[in-house]
């Protein structure tokens, strides 16, 4: 695997191709989740969730790609996010890229990346 230094987390973590295999196995972390799989089951367009979520990975991981959804702010106000669900999703991520074969400074900096996001999520 190369280095941090050498690529960018975008490469790292595969491209869109990986980090498309990343997101399913996440969407499937969450949907087997008993403490958050209501909130997916419950969607109404779980493909276009997994499609930008997809968008989002690779966009905040330095791809070409556009984000085409709202802001985190925006996604989760009034969903009353708790923070037991905000870690249990973190948690589900970190698995997720586990079982895809991303190394842990990786999962790290995607750890430190989500962890950021807590003030647009949880409870706004």
């Amino acid at each position: 695997m190369h280095t941090a230094t050498a690529t960018t987390l975008y490469d790292r973590l595969g491209s869109h191709e990986g980090i498309t295999r990343i997101t399913r196995e996440l969407m499937k972390n969450h949907l087997s989740n008993p403490l958050v799989k209501t909130r997916y089951e419950n969607s109404e367009d779980l493909a276009r969730v997994e499609q930008r979520v997809v968008e989002f990975f690779c966009a905040g991981a330095g791809g070409p790609q556009t984000y085409s959804g709202q802001d985190m702010l925006t996604t989760h106000r009034g969903m009353n996010v708790s923070e037991q669900e905000f870690i249990t999703v973190i948690d589900d991520a970190m698995n997720a890229l586990e079982t895809c074969g991303i190394d842990a400074p990786t999962r790290n900096e995607v750890l430190a990346i989500l962890w950021s996001l807590k003030g647009e999520v949880i409870r706004v």
